[in-house]
């Protein structure tokens, strides 16, 4: 039997890069996929046509994650679509590097606002939903930058802090209702973003990984499927680092 067959996921983010390879790692595992992103397009399209393939039922929705009334409209419609949610994977996210005598007001609250305003938003919206499941699986992304801080990153490391902060707090208060939540840090995975940089830095970023290599979105999505699924069925509150090893 497959890890995940019956349940239905809700993978927010997911219309490319990490979102997209958890989608299709929890489709082939036999979930249903709900996915969101700000605008569903032609990749969005294409994206919901790929996990479809696969067998499940699947739907994305164009959402701003930041935005509270929208996002529980978005559950509701997805309640409406699917009848349950099982799991919750918050990763949407946005960058806007600088340093911090140079960050805009803007800048600083569209990062918060995106990637950790939104998955209070799905948490708040979704926990009905599974208390009255009595069991279901959030995940919230992180990155290795909200445990260690990163220079010209104030914002995004905030963010990704408060994800580890929100999961650790959201496992104590819903564990005695069946919920799990936990965090993934991941290090420096290879993805459209990171692509755009130049081979000399992403050297440079080898050389710091002890297993000498950037991760693959496949390597979040394994890692998300254990906490996802009942092989982590004692496994709450945690935060796992995906980084090859850069940080011990």
């Amino acid at each position: 039997m497959k890890l995940l067959e019956g349940k239905t996921a809700l993978v927010t983010g997911a219309a490319r890069g990490i979102g997209k390879a958890i989608a299709l790692k929890f489709a082939l595992e036999g979930a249903n996929i709900a996915f969101t992103d700000l605008t569903i397009d032609e990749v969005g399209a294409a994206t919901e046509h790929e996990i479809a393939s696969l067998g499940v039922k699947c739907k994305g929705y164009a959402s701003n994650a930041a935005n509270f009334e929208e996002t529980h409209k978005v559950v509701d419609q997805v309640m409406q679509d699917f009848g349950r949610i099982d799991i919750l994977i918050n990763n949407a996210g946005i960058t806007k590097d600088g340093l911090m005598m140079r960050m805009s007001e803007q800048q600083w609250d569209a990062v918060i606002n995106v990637n950790l305003k939104s998955a209070f938003n799905f948490i708040h919206a979704v926990t009905p939903v599974m208390m009255r499941q009595k069991s279901g699986s959030i995940v919230n992304m992180s990155s290795v930058v909200g445990v260690s801080g990163n220079a010209g990153q104030a914002n995004y490391s905030a963010s990704k802090a408060g994800m580890i902060g929100l999961a650790k707090s959201m496992a104590k208060e819903l564990g005695s209702r069946g919920i799990r939540v936990n965090a993934i840090a991941p290090g420096f995975i290879i993805t459209e973003m990171t692509g755009q940089l130049s081979e000399e830095v992403r050297n440079e970023w080898a050389k710091q990984i002890p297993l000498r290599r950037g991760g693959t979105p496949e390597d979040v999505a394994n890692t998300a499927l254990f906490l996802a699924c009942d092989l982590s069925s004692y496994v709450s509150g945690q935060v796992i680092n995906v980084c090859g090893g850069m940080n011990t």
